[in-house]
């Protein structure tokens, strides 16, 4: 269990570090602006979202059991964060997020990092692509710049009150949201190797701002972002809001530890390296504790951001300490302007978030899967949009196990490489 940068500090030199500070500068480019879009999609401050790149992804790269793995806020959050603020508050997330770190460090001292080969990949894929739906439903609002009240929590009150205020559409805001994502995917395309998400989406709340556009910016909704880190604490807490929030905190827990040691597997095939399970555990419970304790998200080992660093030369966990620092460096010196950034940008940034979490270049296979693997993703996908992810993980992975143990001699899942 022991962290990959003690390891990887044994043969360290100015060659890898200068290969670690460029991948880390540019992974922070790419992760300022998810961070914010992630943290409004949830339902909180976009503060929270940079607060947890910063503390979340520096215990990640110092902790964890992977070279090249980088922590923070991800999609695969909004949905249980926004659920959890709408009822309990968001002091209650965050005595759920720090819950969950004690989880995630017992599964590590504990040695429960191998288990994830027995959670079928069905079960992955169905509350994947529900989550996946789910971040695009709540940024119909902003990426239509329609005019209403705050929307429910349920998919079907949401997507009625949506509807309901389809005569608010704005043209401008469409154009906005529908111009970001053509750049990021032009970006992606035509310059690869450049941090297309933070330029396409400065770009065009540079058009915005500059036509004075009748758009919300963050600055216009959320006022101004926090330019230094919170000092650290927690709510007050008793046992009965223990009790009442542990729910919470296990599927928090969950799918932490699920999408961590997927992020570090995906790293492995990139990068030829061996990640160490438990380690990467114990790293995801510290990052909740400590973001959670400066009051931010939940955080977990995220693959885009992972698949960057690797692609821009990250060598080893240095690089996500750097994208840490250079988030931390933007926040003291330059938080004033991400003010400007306009709501619909960001909202395009997540649809195409969305539809990349969704991997649509496996829906072929998925088709062609066997009858149970279909029907065990179509339920996990159902309960996850209609009901909440505690239920569809706590059915999926039930009755995933149990068709694993009738067929017996299953090999482990082979998990494969998510583009998202």
């Amino acid at each position: 269990m022991k962290p990959k940068l003690i390891t990887t500090l044994k043969d360290y030199n100015w060659a890898i570090f200068r290969s670690d500070l460029f991948a880390g500068i540019t992974v922070a480019m790419v992760a300022m602006p998810l961070s914010l879009a992630i943290a409004i999609a949830s339902g909180a401050d976009p503060g929270t979202g940079l607060i947890t790149a910063i503390t979340a992804g520096f215990m990640v790269s110092l902790l964890g059991g992977s070279r090249v793995q980088i922590g923070g806020p991800t999609g695969a959050f909004i949905v249980v964060v926004y659920s959890v603020i709408a009822e309990h508050g968001y002091d209650g997330l965050v005595i759920a997020a720090f819950m969950a770190g004690l989880i995630l460090l017992a599964a590590g001292f504990l040695k429960l990092g191998n288990l994830i080969s027995f959670i079928p990949e069905a079960v992955i894929d169905g509350f994947t692509i529900g989550i996946a739906v789910i971040i695009a439903t709540s940024q119909i609002k902003d990426l239509l710049g329609l005019q209403t009240e705050a929307l429910p929590a349920e998919f079907i009150g949401k997507t009625e009150a949506l509807w309901a205020a389809k005569h608010t559409i704005s043209l401008a805001a469409v154009g906005i949201g529908i111009g970001t994502m053509i750049l990021i995917m032009a970006f992606r395309r035509f310059a690869p190797k450049l941090p297309g998400l933070i330029v396409a989406v400065i770009l065009t709340s540079l058009v915005v701002t500059v036509l004075a556009l009748p758009i919300d910016t963050i600055g216009s909704r959320f006022g101004d972002l926090p330019d230094h880190l919170p000092m650290p604490a927690l709510p007050e807490v008793s046992m009965a809001r223990l009790v009442e929030l542990l729910p919470s905190a296990l599927i928090i827990a969950f799918l932490a530890g699920v999408e961590s040691l997927l992020s570090a597997i995906v790293a492995d095939r990139m990068s030829g390296g061996h990640h160490r399970p438990n380690a990467e555990l114990i790293a995801q419970g510290a990052a909740n504790i400590t973001s959670s304790m400066f009051g931010g998200l939940p955080a977990t080992g995220a693959i885009a951001r992972t698949a960057t660093n690797i692609k821009a030369g990250g060598k080893t966990p240095i690089a996500g300490i750097v994208h840490a620092l250079t988030i931390l460096a933007f926040m003291l010196l330059a938080s004033q302007w991400a003010g400007y950034l306009a709501l619909p940008a960001l909202a395009g940034l997540l649809m195409l978030t969305a539809w990349n979490m969704s991997e649509p270049h496996r829906w072929k296979d998925r088709l062609t899967a066997p009858n149970e693997d279909r029907l065990l993703l179509l339920l996990t996908f159902v309960l996850t949009v209609l009901t909440d992810l505690t239920i569809a993980i706590g059915v999926g992975a039930s009755i995933g196990l149990a068709l694993r143990l009738r067929r017996r001699s299953v090999p482990p899942a082979d998990w494969n490489e998510p583009k998202r």
